[in-house]
């Protein structure tokens, strides 16, 4: 893309037309090949869809942290854009994972950071970081024993939806997908991204991907919630742009009584640390 890169940028290496696409407050999810493998993780998200963020609010060579690494989609989306990518995660399973889609990327060990660790007590460990961006796990959903999927399609490289089935993170008691309320799961990310606030540089930028869900059956405005949750850590809420993904599936939920929403899109809500 054409565009002309201001020297007085110190937020990331994007030229001005590059800038101005990424501030629309929507954005349509993008796949790619490499998403595959990445399928077999409960609730994965797309290397492309990260890929714009890291290269909104880095620049090269900076240091990219995902508290909740998962299969290991945010550290490859920076080591394509030339940043290291920094992650924790409970799971030795999904970090297994992880390890084998940075070895089919051909990444080193130079290339990443991937530690399994408690991130509301292990997160100070990490030196500091440039960026922050995770999608935590949404309370107790997984473990809804509503059907998610009705047809798994990630033998294809996609899915139709988040779940299959009854698939959850795991049984740990410090599990943010295990606790029994939801005020106690808000009290658990908070002591995340408190820990989160440390160790991000002074004026850096953080992100949570996340949607709205119901708890006890009841629609809950969770991104109000979380702005909440970071404005008392101290961040400043930044905007949210909204990431479509029409091509899930749509489930009569409430037909033919009452309204109930179908979720087509997550809320990546950013956040800036305060001077």
């Amino acid at each position: 893309m054409e565009g002309k890169y201001d020297k007085r940028n110190k937020l990331n290496d994007l030229t001005g037309k590059e800038w101005l696409l990424l501030t629309k407050s929507f954005w349509f999810s993008e796949k790619s090949a490499d998403d595959k493998a990445a399928f077999e993780h409960p609730a994965p998200f797309l290397i492309k869809d990260i890929e714009k963020l890291i290269s909104f609010f880095t620049k090269k060579g900076m240091r990219v942290l995902d508290p909740f690494m998962g299969s290991g989609t945010t550290a490859i989306a920076a080591y394509n854009l030339g940043r290291l990518g920094i992650g924790m995660d409970l799971s030795k399973e999904y970090k297994a994972l992880a390890l084998k889609r940075f070895e089919a990327k051909g990444m080193s060990l130079d290339d990443f950071i991937y530690q399994i660790g408690d991130s509301t007590k292990d997160l100070l460990s990490f030196e500091q970081v440039d960026y922050i961006v995770t999608s935590p796990p949404y309370h107790n959903i997984l473990k809804n024993k509503s059907k998610g999927i009705r047809n798994d399609n990630s033998h294809k490289g996609y899915r139709n939806g988040s779940r299959q089935g009854v698939e959850y993170y795991s049984d740990l008691p410090n599990d943010l997908g295990n606790q029994e309320t939801y005020s106690e799961f808000l009290a658990l990310l908070s002591t995340v991204m408190e820990n989160c606030y440390q160790i991000l540089a002074e004026k850096k930028y953080c992100t949570i991907i996340m949607s709205d869900f119901t708890v006890d059956k009841r629609e809950v405005c969770v991104q109000s919630d979380v702005v909440k949750l970071m404005q008392k850590i101290g961040f400043e809420f930044a905007g949210t742009t909204v990431l479509l993904q029409d091509n899930k599936p749509l489930y009569p939920f409430g037909y033919p009584y009452s309204y109930k929403i179908n979720h087509m899109h997550q809320n990546i809500i950013n956040f800036r640390k305060k001077d």
